[in-house]
């Protein structure tokens, strides 16, 4: 057998074991965000579920802004979109964002790359409950950029956020 025939056969069992090491864990407690559609790491059935514990473990941000919803500046905490996303390996256009209502709206694939865009799972440091807009709370930086304050970008604004579907 020649050397490099050798090394890939030694190294084979490698590439599994990076492989599954991206892979996105099971989710262990009850499931708060679906996202479904072109994934390419999905934990259940073609689609990737999260648990609270799993958003947890994503790198955090906090964003203070006002909203047309709130009075005063609040502090929304949670995982940038963008890191849900890339934890899902998400791709598409677009993504129609659905709340437990069923209320739904739509959001370019790039949103979520041009801005910091958050899944907020905190306001002002608590977890939210459902009658407060979440658990799950979409948020946009809106303090931070000037052109995010309108009707367009307040529409994305999705609260008690349950799935994310890839189109």
């Amino acid at each position: 057998m020649n050397m490099f025939r050798r090394r890939i056969l030694l190294a084979a069992p490698l590439f599994g074991l990076a492989a599954r090491a991206v892979a996105l864990d099971a989710p262990t407690g009850p499931v708060v965000l679906t996202i479904s559609g072109a994934v390419s790491r999905a934990n259940r059935d073609g689609r990737a579920d999260f648990d609270m514990a799993m958003l947890e473990r994503l790198p955090q941000r906090s964003i203070a802004t006002e909203t047309p919803w709130h009075s005063g500046v609040r502090t929304f905490g949670g995982p940038l979109l963008r890191d849900v996303m890339a934890a899902a390996g998400a791709k598409g256009a677009s993504a129609r964002l659905v709340a437990l209502n069923d209320y739904r709206v739509d959001i370019p694939i790039d949103d979520p790359e041009r801005f910091d865009v958050i899944v907020a799972r905190l306001l002002d440091g608590k977890p939210m409950s459902v009658r407060e807009k979440g658990p799950l709370f979409v948020m946009y930086p809106f303090d931070t950029q000037a052109q995010l304050r309108n009707a367009v970008y307040f529409s994305r604004c999705i609260w008690q956020l349950r799935s994310i579907e890839l189109v």
